[in-house]
Formats: C-alpha cells, structure tokens, sequence
C-alpha cells in the first residue's frame, strides 16, 4: 500500500459485540488512529447505533479530531460526518414506499417458511431503516451469547439470503451481522459507501483499508474486497485491537 490515508471499519463483531459498545481500548486506538488517516465505519446498523456504540463512547481526547471521523450506516445507503456542531449529513437514500413493502413481505414469508421466524424474540425482528430493510432473527435488542448459537455456519441465513433474493430480485440482498439479513436498493452496499468516502474525500480506493469479520463470498462485507481494496480480516473487536496495536505505529502523525 503506497500511502494509507483512510481505514473503514465494519462496527458489529470488527468493534464491537453485535449491538454493543465498543471497549475503552478500541475508543483510545481510533483516536489515536484519526491522529494520522480519516477513520470512516461502515455497518449494516442505523446511526443511533453508530451513535450509542461509537461516538458517545470515544473519550474526550476525540473532540479535536471528530472531522476526521466518517459514518457511513445502513451498509453504505447513508453518509454523514462528525463536525463541530454535531452529526452533519452528506446523502441519504431512501428506498421507495414499494421496495419495501416488497422487501418486508418478501422476508417474513420466506422466513415463516424456511422455520425460521423464531417464537421467542428480543425486541422487532424487522426494521425499516428507510434506506434499508433488516431482518434480526432473534430481535434487535438479543443478547450475544444467543446470536452466535443461532447460525454458527451461516447456513440459515443464506438460505434465507437465496429465497428472499429470489423474490425481489431488483434489490440487492445480503447476509449482515450473526443474525441479520440486509436488503437495500439495488448496487448499494458497501462498495457503494467505499466509493462515497473516495468521492466526498478526495482519497483514492488504493490508499484505502477495510477491516470487516464478514469478507466471505456471501458476507456484507465482501463487496469491498470484491472491487479490489486492501482489506484484513478480523474475528471479533479483540482481534481489530491487536491489529491497530500493530498498524498505528507505522503510521506517521499528521
């Protein structure tokens, strides 16, 4: 990589536990990390999540770098940057009143169908969050420990991921977080958002790094890797830590 200037994250399972905040630990080294490239973070989740994880839990010393800090929700549908008044939005996309009346229709019956509308659930298990819809199978709000027993191998979620594609095949559709499958407007995802941040930053994609824990061939995160950017995998917020321990380090100070 001839000159890093930008790292993207994925949020959920990369810096933190699904629906989590992240670790004081994680907070320090992105700051330390906004001291020397722009930091954007790319997550299937809204932005009140992106807010309650991250930003509400960066320390204080993050308040002199929030311009370099990018938000990028809903798998790259929506952008918006930290700035001195608050959250500023740069777009915002929106999928139609019938894409997602077809997207929810669409997921819940395939689900009831394949088994795996679950009866017993922590909070809604669909959610519109205006530029894309998501299923949780067990709720928005399930505990960790019952989202990694419920599809170790992802195999449930990609046969949903299959059946629903099937059936509104104009959207783009997409194994998210343990539990989650994403819909959103056809080509967005998050090479869309990789794109923005090369866009709205003047940076270009080869000067770029993504950290996810979902870059397998059916994994939101794999896009990224599939347009060619520079990306490491990770296994959990642990692992993100240990790799910035050893990234930050080589990388000079602004």
């Amino acid at each position: 990589m001839p000159a890093l200037r930008l790292v993207a994250f994925d949020l959920d399972d990369t810096l933190a536990p699904s629906k989590s905040a992240i670790d004081p630990r994680i907070g320090e080294l992105l700051v330390a990390l906004a001291e020397r490239v722009e930091v954007a973070i790319i997550s299937g989740g809204q932005l009140s999540q992106f807010t309650s994880q991250v930003v509400d839990r960066l320390p204080a010393s993050a308040t002199a770098k929030r311009e370099h800090f990018h938000l990028l929700p809903t798998c790259g549908t929506q952008y918006y940057r930290l700035g001195a008044d608050g959250i500023e939005t740069v777009y915002a996309r929106s999928l139609s009143e019938d894409q997602k009346q077809r997207a929810l229709t669409a997921v819940e019956e395939e689900a009831r169908r394949l088994g795996l509308w679950e009866p017993r659930t922590w909070g809604a298990i669909l959610e519109d969050r205006g530029s894309q819809i998501t299923f949780s199978a067990l709720g928005q709000t399930a505990p960790v420990d019952a989202k990694t027993s419920w599809d170790p191998t992802g195999e449930k979620k990609g046969a949903l991921r299959d059946a629903v594609a099937a059936r509104v095949p104009d959207l783009e559709v997409r194994s998210g977080g343990s539990t989650s499958v994403d819909i959103t407007e056809r080509g967005i995802d998050k090479a869309y958002g990789m794109r923005a941040l090369e866009e709205h930053t003047g940076i270009r994609l080869d000067d770029m790094l993504f950290v996810g824990d979902r870059l397998d061939e059916h994994g939101n995160d794999y896009p990224v890797l599939a347009m060619g950017v520079a990306c490491q995998a990770v296994g959990g917020w642990e692992d993100t830590a240990a790799f910035l321990d050893r990234l930050i380090p080589t990388l000079p100070l602004r």
